[in-house]
């Protein structure tokens, strides 16, 4: 009862609010201190932030999203490959979570399958979902591990997408290194977006314009492209994915999601939505 009191307050908060900005993908390092400094960059820009949460540390969490309202929206960081991950996904739904993940390091293909019951249960609570998507880190190299970046490769979420329409699926970024085939998807699924978090605009600064050619579509009129009047860059969403407690992060991000949108010559509007209308949006109404 309480968690469910929680999330109509927080519901009810976010309709009365606009925030000014929405990351999609910040790690919890299982510190206070971490929140506590997340959540004044938040205040900073009156925003709100998805916040990845282990299980171990949900009673945590809880607890401090109740002690300030308004500022963070969990999200089950859950293992698809866990024997308990059905009954990790109802704890996280009945504690008002609105999402799943960053889902990653599966042992077999995201879509997969033996993974069809675990997106079933997200559906079935209205749960967004967010997907690791491309190269994926080697913090010990010195130590044998199951992982392999091809299980994790962004077009495996086109098929998600098409057999959960009702969905909301987020991408994390975008496909590094196949920004093609993202955008590709993202054109066709009304119900996938991509952040452009991690090393990619790192790595493009030197030549920003390149997304023109991933995000091409914006006013062009052909049957051979969904009918829509928006900013084809409106399929990318902000994130900054913090972890690790790297808080600076936040604010590169932002500076470096910026750059990236003027020098395409994004319009204001579409800035605007791609910082955090759209997933108020969608928090808002599903979809």
């Amino acid at each position: 009862m309480r968690s469910a009191l929680l999330l109509l307050t927080f519901a009810a908060a976010l309709a009365a609010q606009t925030h000014k900005l929405v990351d999609a993908h910040v790690h919890h390092n299982g510190e206070v201190k971490f929140l506590d400094e997340l959540v004044a960059r938040l205040e900073k820009h009156d925003g709100i932030a998805f916040l990845l949460v282990k299980p171990a540390h949900l009673k945590q969490v809880t607890a401090y999203m109740a002690k300030h309202p308004g500022r963070l929206i969990g999200f089950g960081d859950v293992e698809l490959d866990d024997p308990n991950v059905l009954a990790h996904i109802d704890t996280f739904h009945k504690a008002g979570f609105r999402g799943l993940g960053e889902i990653s390091r599966t042992r077999k293909d995201y879509n997969d399958p033996a993974y069809t019951p675990i997106y079933d249960r997200a559906s079935q609570y209205g749960m967004m979902l967010l997907f690791h998507t491309g190269i994926v880190n080697r913090g010990r190299p010195d130590l044998a591990e199951d992982v392999s970046v091809d299980r994790l490769r962004v077009t495996l979420l086109d098929n998600i997408a098409r057999r959960y329409p009702k969905t909301t699926i987020i991408g994390a970024h975008l496909g590094n290194p196949d920004y093609a085939w993202a955008g590709e998807i993202a054109r066709w699924n009304p119900n996938l977006y991509f952040d452009l978090s991690g090393s990619t605009l790192i790595k493009k600064q030197e030549e920003p314009t390149f997304f023109k050619s991933i995000f091409w579509w914006s006013s062009v009129a052909s049957p051979h492209t969904p009918k829509s009047q928006v900013s084809a860059f409106e399929k990318v969403i902000f994130g900054s994915d913090v972890f690790g407690g790297e808080i600076r992060e936040f604010d590169d991000s932002i500076d470096r999601y910026k750059r990236m949108l003027t020098a395409c010559g994004v319009s204001p509007e579409a800035q605007a939505n791609i910082f955090g209308g759209t997933l108020r949006r969608i928090l808002a109404t599903g979809k």
